[in-house]
């Protein structure tokens, strides 16, 4: 199968990619590269990829229309999974526009461009971050969504509300995935568990928001690959009646909680981590971040019936497998 990967070197998009070579698709990855962060992670994430020989890279934007034209003419994908997005609730406050360019103007294009190449299935990252205001626990794509709290969050609402439209109007089939807290090797340096690793083996005090009164549904990298290919391979169809909720629709569209919905106390998931460095962490409690959200749980239920996922690693597990990485990866650079 020909499928589109926007993000590629990102780290989701990365892991997904290498799994869909695996099983024997040809891949298009699609990403701009931004500094946001460290690019030499991306760009190592992506020479793991082309050493692959069905695998293609397009480096551009998705606000780039003309390139993004180009990629699906050339390239022809039957699906796409859009994992391009300006990330990072913190950020969010600090360059808005970022977030108005990738996350609405891309997307717009994305799905323009799925449209026009009558694609079978359009896949995209949404965030547990619309859940927002929420207090109800655990968090339900049957709940309504109508509060953010940071423009990150809203811009992840619109995407999936952009794509119920191309849906309902054009009978294009697309997926919304809300992902919670995505860990483990090849991970981002602005998550916590980068930026905790880091400054334990340097010495240096680690910043702890909300005092450490968080709870967190850590969902490891491998357990949301699975989940994202069944996804990928399970189109939505129209539901032409029957009772509805706010994840599902009369048109070919749905949206998932992706999550290990079993929630860890964040400092539990610092002592796991001490345990694996080996190392005691000098602690910095800090009072809640503007745009943050105190606890997360996802319910996978409807995820769970629809493609049988079922994630199944534990934090102990998840965080020595990134501590593993981290230092084999670092002491390389050094």
């Amino acid at each position: 199968m020909r499928i589109l990967v926007t993000g590629a070197a990102g780290f989701i998009g990365a892991a997904l990619s290498l799994r869909l070579l695996q099983r024997g698709d040809e891949v298009l990855g699609y990403d701009n590269l931004n500094p946001y962060y460290d690019v030499s992670l991306k760009r190592a994430r992506l020479q793991r990829l082309q050493a692959q020989p069905r695998f293609s890279f397009v480096e551009a934007a998705l606000e780039d229309r003309a390139a993004l034209d180009a990629a699906f003419e050339r390239f022809k994908p039957a699906r796409v999974v859009n994992l391009a997005a300006q990330a990072g609730v913190r950020y969010s406050l600090e360059n808005p526009r970022a977030y108005i360019d990738s996350n609405l103007v891309g997307f717009g294009n994305i799905l323009e461009c799925c449209r026009t190449a009558k694609v079978e299935h359009l896949l995209y990252a949404s965030s547990s971050s619309v859940y927002g205001g929420n207090t109800k626990l655990p968090f339900s794509v049957r709940d309504s969504v109508d509060h953010p709290l940071s423009l990150y969050a809203a811009s992840k609402k619109s995407n999936e509300l952009m794509a119920h439209c191309y849906s309902h109007l054009y009978g294009l089939p697309t997926t919304g995935l809300r992902f919670f807290t995505v860990y483990g090797p090849w991970g981002r340096p602005d998550m916590a568990l980068f930026k905790f690793t880091r400054n334990i083996l340097a010495g240096e005090p680690i910043e702890v928001y909300n005092h450490g009164r968080h709870r967190r549904d850590f969902t490891y990298i491998d357990d949301i690959i699975e989940g994202v290919v069944r996804t990928l391979d399970h189109a939505p169809k129209a539901t032409p009646d029957g009772p509805l909720h706010p994840g599902t629709s009369r048109a070919p569209y749905r949206v998932y909680n992706i999550g290990n919905h079993q929630p860890v106390d964040l400092m539990r998931y610092i002592g796991v981590l001490e345990e694996a460095l080996g190392r005691r962490a000098e602690i910095r409690m800090l009072p809640l971040q503007p745009g943050d959200v105190p606890d997360t749980e996802a319910d996978v239920e409807e995820l769970m019936h629809d493609v049988g996922y079922a994630p199944s690693t534990p934090v102990e597990i998840g965080v020595r497998h990134f501590v593993d990485w981290y230092v084999a990866h670092y002491s390389q650079q050094a």
